[in-house]
């Protein structure tokens, strides 16, 4: 298959680029970097030219109020680009509860680019992962000082980088879903003994303090991060993989 990856070259996207690669398909990474703008259009009909199909790992630059703008014009473009280039399936990367958090900016910005794919003219398929190991230093530092890092108890079923990889690639390379598959970390984790695991792990003495105010998962309430009985379950555990990063 020829697959192009939308912002194949960040965390997610470069591995993604990779493990096609390994499996015998075409995977073209397109980029700010590689001459493709999601939001002028510039370069997405020369990078979908026959393309089986479109694999949309890219970010918004912010989290804040603008973020259903990026959104909103870049699904608009490489919708429109897709049907031009008569694309059979088009992929989504989302996050696990994506609707269920209207009071983000982000989360609400996610759940509209889910609903223009759904509109959208193509087949197509939406992978929720729920957050990444890799990112829970960034959420230390947010509300962290020299001697504490102030935390929710929000319950979070994190997952390893390589676990998302292998679920959107698994998925794109298949029949379009015509819906969402749920794909989550096996255990079920308290941010704030989260953020205590890792620091014991890191050699870390700051204390965690248990502020269900502070940051941005301060306003997720119950348990809507958590995946559902249908998610599939990755197999990395978050302490062998921070046996493994340190």
């Amino acid at each position: 298959m020829r697959l192009v990856v939308i912002g194949g070259t960040g965390l997610i996207g470069s591995q993604v680029v990779g493990k096609l690669a390994a499996a015998g398909h075409e995977a073209v990474p397109a980029a700010l970097s590689t001459g493709v703008d999601l939001i002028t259009g510039k370069g997405l009909d020369e990078a979908l030219e026959g393309a089986d199909a479109v694999i949309n790992l890219a970010n918004s630059p912010t989290f804040d109020e603008a973020s259903p703008g990026f959104f909103r014009t870049s699904m608009t473009n490489l919708l429109a680009a897709g049907e031009r280039a008569r694309v059979r399936h088009q992929v989504v990367l989302s996050i696990v509860g994506v609707d269920q958090v209207p009071q983000l900016d982000y989360y609400r910005a996610k759940a509209l680019q889910e609903e223009l794919l759904r509109q959208g003219p193509t087949p197509y398929s939406i992978v929720r992962a729920t957050q990444f190991f890799e990112f829970m230093d960034a959420v230390l530092s947010w509300t962290s000082d020299s001697d504490t890092v102030r935390l929710p108890a929000t319950r979070i079923q994190p997952m390893a980088a390589a676990d998302v990889v292998d679920a959107v690639v698994e998925v794109a390379t298949s029949t379009p879903l015509e819906g969402i598959r749920n794909t989550a970390g096996p255990d079920v984790f308290p941010l704030d003994e989260l953020g205590r695991v890792t620091l014991a792990a890191q050699h870390d003495s700051r204390t965690v303090v248990t502020d269900d105010q502070a940051g941005m998962f301060a306003a997720v309430t119950g348990d809507v991060l958590i995946a559902g009985p249908d998610a599939h379950l990755a197999p990395t555990h978050y302490q062998d993989w921070l046996r493994k990063a340190r």
